[in-house]
């Protein structure tokens, strides 16, 4: 008459209550790790940000010395360019693709829970 795990919810509780604690341990699990993931792309973004900034200002400072003294160095190239490389890896960094998608293994254990009351519901 009543679907299983209405019985279950009436005789054993204390089961059901532990099947909720795991997945709230697994939703703060994955939400740790993505949010620790987005920490770094934001650190990586705001250091690719400064790189550009302070190449923009290198390079500028490198052709009024330039343009100052005549005369071409290599180290009017190489300082500018540190910090174009620097600003370059960290956009790299910040634009590469999550490793996993979030809340994966949440969604899976939601899936196979789902499965398992259809089970149940056709006995």
């Amino acid at each position: 008459m009543f679907h299983p795990m209405f019985s279950v919810l009436i005789r054993r509780p204390d089961l059901v209550m532990n099947h909720v604690a795991g997945y709230a341990a697994l939703v703060k699990e994955e939400a740790s790790s993505m949010g620790s993931e987005v920490a770094k792309r934001a650190i990586a973004g705001a250091v690719a940000a400064v790189g550009f900034l302070l190449f923009l200002i290198m390079a500028g400072v490198a052709a009024m010395m330039g343009g100052v003294h005549g005369e071409f160095h290599w180290t009017l190239l190489v300082v500018p360019g540190i910090f174009l490389v620097l600003g370059g890896a960290a956009t790299a960094y910040a634009m590469k693709p999550m490793p996993r998608k979030p809340f994966g293994e949440l969604k899976s254990q939601l899936n196979a829970d789902a499965e398992a009351l259809q089970m149940l519901k056709g006995q």
